[in-house]
Parts: C-alpha cells; sequence; structure tokens
C-alpha cells in the first residue's frame, strides 16, 4: 500500500487590507505543507513492544488482507513441491512456507499461492506476492531490488551429466574446465560455471531447469549445474540415465558466507522483519532441520569436486 499524494492548495488574497493576514497565512501553509511533504518516522519513539505489535499474528499488512500470498514458479519441482501442487504442504519449501505462514499467524485456509516465474521474482519492481521461495539464493547483487529474510536452507551446488559421457568420469573442478555445461538464466548455478568452474567453453543458458534436462539427454551438452537436492531428484525421478558428478562445497569459492535461500519480499518491505523472524524461530525450535531431513535427506551423499 501507498501513502495517497499531499495535496497542496494555493490561496490568493485580494483585499489590500488582508495583506499581511495573507502573507501570514501562506507561511503557515507553507510550513505545514513542507512538513507534510518530508519523510515522516513511523514511530518517533518506538516503545520495545512495537515492533512485537506490528508481527501480530494474522495482522499483518499483507496485499490481501487477512490472507498471505505467497509466489512461486510453475511447474513446482520436486523435491521443494510435490505432485506440482505448493498448496499441499509437501515437498521442502511447501512446508517451509507453511511453517512460516503458521508462525506469522496464518493457517493453510489462509495462504494463497501466486505463480511467479522465478527471474521475476527478484527483478525490480513493485511485487504482488508477500514473500516467494524458489530456490532463490541471497546476493548483493538481488539485495538491491528485493528484500530477503534470513536464510532457511544452506545450499550446495551439483554437477549432472549421463552416465555415459566423458563428463561423469570427472573427479575434480579442474576436469570440468572441457566439459560443456548448462544451467538456469539468472541462477546462482550459472554464476559458479562462470565464477568458479571457469571452462574454456561458453555454457549453454536455458529459461528452465526443464529445457536444461531436454539438452542433456539430447547431448546438446554434457552436463548441467543445478542445487543438489534438484540434481538428486533429476537423476533418480526423471532422468534415471543420469548421475551426479559431484558437489561443490556450500561457499563454492572458499570465502565470504554460505550459500543460502531466502524468502524473497518486496524492496524494504515492511514484513520483513517479520518473515525473517519467522524464519529464525523455525531454525532455532528444529523444524528447519526436520523438514530439510524429511524432505532432503537423500541429496547429502554426492562426492565434493575440489
Amino acid at each position: 500500500m501507498r501513502p495517497a499524494s499531499l495535496l497542496r492548495r494555493r490561496t490568493t488574497a485580494f483585499s489590500p487590507f488582508a495583506t499581511f493576514a495573507a502573507l501570514t497565512a501562506t507561511a503557515v501553509v507553507t510550513v505545514t505543507a513542507v512538513t507534510g511533504c518530508a519523510p515522516q518516522p513511523e514511530s518517533p519513539a518506538a516503545a520495545p513492544g512495537d515492533a512485537k505489535a506490528s508481527c501480530a499474528p494474522g495482522k499483518l499488512a499483507t496485499e490481501v488482507p487477512g490472507k498471505l500470498t505467497i509466489g512461486t514458479d510453475k511447474p513446482a519441482y520436486a523435491p521443494w513441491f510435490d505432485d506440482d501442487n505448493p498448496a499441499n504442504g509437501k515437498g521442502f519449501e511447501s512446508a517451509v512456507a507453511h511453517a512460516v505462514a503458521k508462525k506469522l499467524g496464518y493457517g493453510k485456509d489462509q495462504v494463497v499461492w501466486q505463480t511467479v516465474p522465478f527471474n521475476t521474482a527478484f527483478a525490480p519492481g513493485e511485487k504482488k506476492f508477500d514473500f516467494d521461495l524458489n530456490q532463490i539464493s541471497i546476493s548483493e547483487s538481488r539485495k538491491k531490488a528485493v528484500s530477503f529474510s534470513s536464510g532457511y536452507y544452506d545450499v550446495r551446488q551439483a554437477v549432472i551429466a549421463l552416465k555415459t559421457s566423458k563428463a561423469a568420469k570427472v573427479k575434480t573442478l579442474a576436469g570440468l574446465k572441457d566439459v560443456k555445461l548448462g544451467a538456469q538464466v539468472g541462477s546462482t548455478s550459472l554464476d559458479v560455471i562462470g565464477d568458479v568452474i571457469k571452462p574454456k567453453r561458453q555454457p549453454a543458458v536455458f529459461q528452465k531447469n526443464d529445457f536444461a534436462k531436454t539438452a542433456l539427454k539430447n547431448g546438446q551438452v554434457e552436463a548441467i549445474v543445478l542445487d543438489l537436492p534438484t540434481a538428486f531428484y533429476i537423476t533418480s525421478a526423471e532422468v534415471p540415465e543420469a548421475e551426479i558428478v559431484g558437489q561443490l562445497e556450500n561457499n563454492n569459492t572458499g570465502s565470504g558466507p554460505a550459500e543460502q535461500f531466502g524468502l524473497v519480499l518486496d524492496k524494504d518491505s515492511k514484513l520483513t522483519s517479520c518473515v525473517t523472524g519467522a524464519v529464525d524461530a523455525l531454525r532455532a525450535d528444529g523444524t528447519l532441520a526436520a523438514l530439510e531431513k524429511q524432505w532432503l535427506s537423500d541429496a547429502a551423499d554426492a562426492p565434493v569436486l575440489k
């Protein structure tokens, strides 16, 4: 919601006997108007309880009053979602989304799901969701356009290739330099190819992971890079003729903070602190760890490429 525009009215006095009064009134109006147009703090003397009050369960200033609107892409891939249905609470991200909603005071019947393409979620511009989750990594460049919650999942990138490919025999990062690689556009997987692997050939870029999988099966690329749980699901359920070549270490470059997925919010959204508080509470009480074990535990044993 945006504050209504301030309208300034101009009053002109025609009577010569009212000149002084008019000037005085004009000065008062001008000072009032300037003060009204200047940015004002929301609570000049915020009491310690004010922040908690703004996060009152079920009372947030959401897109739709009384509802929590959550965005994600379609199709909604496993193991993050189940049966392409974010609303069912199954799959890691669906379960996390509903757990966050519950912490904020919104039950399943108060959650509205909205289709938001991956790149659109963190592109500049006003959002129509309260938060979005779609395996979107927190990064400084993305923070210029959107706000993030604290991280809800520590990410590892992985490489998959057809079992019959020479790429499947690679054991080190250096061995990937001669491999024709591919990844989804706008993803940190694509960043890892350019910044960490640094292949000799230009990587192929795909609008969706579905297209990358097709290119892998058709031999247009020798290997693709994506997050580890997705890699595990693809090789076990969708492209069984492929296998995980290996995973990269969590911070990929060995420096800086580990890569994490975060919930995406509108830039400077007033909900950010409330959503972050919910995520932090779920981490502290063990809920995130339990959901990760339930939905993503199978993806832990891939060899590490160094």
